[in-house]
Parts: structure tokens; sequence; C-alpha cells
């Protein structure tokens, strides 16, 4: 039994923010946030959406289009780092509420950017196993919570949003999920961190940035270029690089050390900000829609973030 690749959806939330928020309520301007992040607009959640209001809506596209029904569903993973609450219950298990899975095993993972990545790869486990037939990964974050916005280093560079997809079950080798490999470091856990509700600190993300991109910059490159190596890929049978949507200096030096052309690499950094666990997903759903991604095309998927946590993927699109 094989693990395919069979839907995305996104939600994206109807607010726009664009820099000149940020200009009006802080020592900015658009050309100094764009220059050093390539970020123009972000979308924000309205005060009554909760993470996983944004994760069941992405969820409902993501199960339709994989043509399944509600009890269809065997296994709920959901990737956060701003979850409804603290520690209980999961978010996953309020998606599951909110769209009528009951009886089905549902939890979170906390690997912060890399977390659908993630997620992809545990349902894979699930599903070679023998376990599970059609698992509902979601990415769904409502970074605007754990945002720090009189912190002009960070404030401007995240935003909120959902995606999500179908992991299922097939006998047909040609649709399998190629590779998925995840790694992390928890001894550079300062880089990148949100304080824990017994720091003095207040509880919003923090990022040392200078250091971040370098390592990002490095880590991203050395992990395509293995799972590349490994599976005998060249960058010919990649049709779409997805990196995490963090930073269009990061994207461009990744996919320029790489040596992706422009119509291999996706950016949506400009119009969603970082979406942390969400932003591959959002990308991917982007393509999708502007039928920029069709069945049978291989994806590349690259992804960093706190822990620090990493993961790459190379995945054959098998939504009709």
């Amino acid at each position: 039994m094989y693990a395919s690749f069979k839907s995305i959806g996104a939600y994206i939330p109807e607010e726009i923010r664009d820099n000149n928020w940020f200009i009006q309520r802080m020592d900015t301007s658009d050309e100094w946030i764009t220059k050093r992040t390539g970020i123009k607009e972000r979308r924000i959640a309205s005060k009554n959406q909760e993470t996983s209001d944004l994760g069941t809506e992405a969820a409902k596209i993501a199960i339709q289009r994989a043509k399944l029904n509600i009890e269809d569903i065997d296994l709920v993973i959901c990737a956060t780092i701003s979850p409804d609450y603290f520690c209980m219950p999961s978010t996953a298990c309020l998606i599951s509420e909110k769209l009528g899975i009951a009886n089905v095993m549902a939890f979170d993972i906390s690997a912060a950017c890399t977390g659908f990545v993630y997620g992809i790869n545990i349902a894979k486990a699930f599903i070679e196993s023998g376990m599970k037939k059609n698992v509902l990964v979601i990415g769904a974050e409502k970074l605007s919570n754990i945002v720090d916005y009189t912190d002009r280093t960070t404030c401007m560079l995240f935003g909120d949003g959902a995606a999500a997809t179908i992991i299922a079950a097939t006998e047909n080798k040609d649709e399998a999920i190629t590779d998925v490999q995840c790694s992390a470091d928890g001894a550079q856990k300062d880089l990148l961190k949100t304080p824990g509700i017994q720091s003095e600190e207040a509880s919003f993300m923090q990022m040392k940035g200078n250091e971040t991109f370098k390592v990002a910059v490095k880590t991203l490159t050395s992990d395509v270029k293995r799972i590349m190596e490994k599976n005998n890929i060249s960058n010919d049978d990649i049709d779409l690089f997805i990196p995490h949507q963090a930073n269009y200096r990061i994207i461009k030096a990744v996919g320029d050390a790489l040596k992706f052309n422009d119509n291999q690499k996706v950016l949506t950094v400009h119009k969603y900000g970082n979406t942390s666990s969400a932003s591959i997903g959002m990308a991917m759903n982007d393509c999708y829609e502007n039928g920029t991604l069709k069945y049978g095309d291989t994806m590349l998927l690259d992804a960093f973030g706190g822990g620090l946590t990493w993961g790459s993927a190379i995945i054959k699109f098998c939504g009709k």
C-alpha cells in the first residue's frame, strides 16, 4: 500500500493588511519592508475566528476535492504554533468536531514552519503501515494572536491562514509520494521561539533575523540536494518548487543555489506573508486554483522553522 497526495485546499482570511498599516503605526516604510522581506500584504483573521475555524474551512475544501465523505476520514493531524487553547483540547480535536468527525484519532504537532511537511510524513507512515486509509493533514495559523505589534523587526512578517490535504491509500505505485525527509536540531532553539507562560517575557514570537537567515539558506539548500540525490531526481524532473514562504530573500537565495528557473519557483510571500505551517499548502493551493498545478505534476516542498526543524518532500500531485 502506498500513500498518495489526493487534494489541496486553503482558507484565506478576508482582511488584507498592507504595508501602509505598519507605516501608520511605527517608524518604517514600504521600501524598507519590501527590500528586506518581499512582503506587500498579509491576511488577518477576524476577532471571532480562531485557528480551528480557519483549519475547518480549508479541510472542507480538501475533503470535497478528494471526493470523500466525512465518514471516510480516519485520522486528523493539525500542525500549528497558534492553537485555540494553550495545551488542550488540541486544535485537531476542535476541527474534527466542527467537521462532524467522531471517534477518530486526532492530534496536533508542533514543528513550526515545517509542520505541513511533518504532517505529510506522519500520514505517509500511518498509511504505509496499513493503519489508516484517508488522513486529513492541516496546517493552520492565527499568528496575529502571537505577534508583538510593537516589535518592528518581526511584526510585519506574519499573517493568518490555513491549508489542508488528504493523504490517501492507493495500490497504484505511480501515484505514490516519492519521499519525505524531516529533521530537527534543538541546539539552535533560541533563533526562533515563543517564550512560555512561565517566562517573564511576553508570549510573542521572537526571532534572531540575521542568524536565522544564514542557517535557513544553508539548511534548505543542503536538504533539497540530499533528497534529490537520494531519489536520483534532477531539476528537470521537478514541475514546481514550493518552499516555505518566509522571506523573499531566503526563497531567492535557495532557488538560485539550486538553479530552479522562474517557472518552477512558487512565490506567494508578497501577498500572504509568513503563515508558518499553512505557508506551503496555501502556496500550493494558489497553483492548483490558477491551473499551474495539474494531475501528475511533481512538486518539491522545502521548509524550515523554529525548533529548529526542517524537511523536504518529493510528491506527485494526484488530485483530479
